[in-house]
């Protein structure tokens, strides 16, 4: 999770080396996104040239995008530097897959120095987004390779799933979203939908199934203000994971390239 906070995802790939960006864990990143950022540094470098990394841009654009979809308007540490390595083969490890237990998300977080609340926290960032039928095509047709699907999904959601995304060859542009009920709205019903075992990927559903985490989803449910309290500490402590400080990293002038 410390891949990317230094702005290392923005750069592009060349024809000798693929960025992270371009990692496998990373293909339906948006490319609107990335144009934002790229946007926001355009703006900035044309009033104070050389002083705002593009790592601080992307952090200030997430909280942004957080706050104007309803969610908590958190402050943002500033003055982090931009890596000066990109590289795909850093991803693989460093991101929480989509078919994780809580075990193995608990391990990856520690090793981050987030812990428990942490990870239910951030997970809460799925109250908005979208996810590609791969995230958890397994759970519709082959749950841990059963042939059979996930039992702990809702029967409506599943056959609605199904309808979207069928085992082969389906649509790769199709989306579904995270929370079903309000999609582009940040609050707390994401946990609702948890208990409710309409959570999308494995990961969102094994939460409740855990009872290290399923407590937490029960309080972040019933109270929406802790959890945006505690997702902004989470965030901050997200934020300041392996910060880029002098020689260490540069202000780069474009995002998508490092320095000359």
């Amino acid at each position: 999770m410390n891949i990317g906070c230094d702005g290392s995802v923005l750069i592009s790939s060349t024809q000798k080396h693929l960025a992270e960006r371009d990692a496998a864990d990373n293909k339906n990143l948006a490319a609107d996104a990335f144009d934002t950022v790229n946007k926001a540094k355009a703006a900035v470098e044309a009033k104070c040239p050389g002083i705002v990394s593009c790592a601080d841009i992307l952090a200030i654009a997430a909280r942004d995008f957080v706050a104007l979809a309803g969610g908590p308007n958190y402050p943002v540490k500033k003055g982090r530097k931009d890596g000066k390595l990109s590289a795909a083969s850093r991803v693989t490890g460093n991101l929480p897959q989509a078919n994780y237990t809580v075990d193995q998300l608990l391990n990856l977080f520690a090793s981050k120095g987030l812990n428990r609340s942490d990870l239910v926290a951030l997970s809460g960032a799925h109250s908005i987004g979208f996810s590609h039928c791969d995230g958890f095509l397994d759970r519709l047709y082959n749950y841990h390779k059963t042939n059979k699907p996930d039992p702990s999904m809702d029967p409506k959601l599943l056959k609605a799933l199904r309808m979207s995304c069928p085992p082969m060859g389906g649509n790769t542009d199709i989306l579904s979203p995270f929370d079903v009920n309000t999609p582009f709205k940040f609050d707390s019903m994401y946990y609702n939908n948890l208990q409710l075992n309409l959570g999308l990927l494995g990961t969102d559903q094994a939460l409740m199934g855990d009872p290290r985490t399923k407590t937490l989803v029960q309080f972040y449910d019933k109270y929406g203000n802790n959890f945006f309290q505690d997702f902004s500490s989470a965030m901050d402590k997200m934020g300041s994971i392996a910060v880029k400080t002098g020689n260490q990293g540069e202000i780069r002038k474009d995002c998508t390239r490092f320095n000359a």
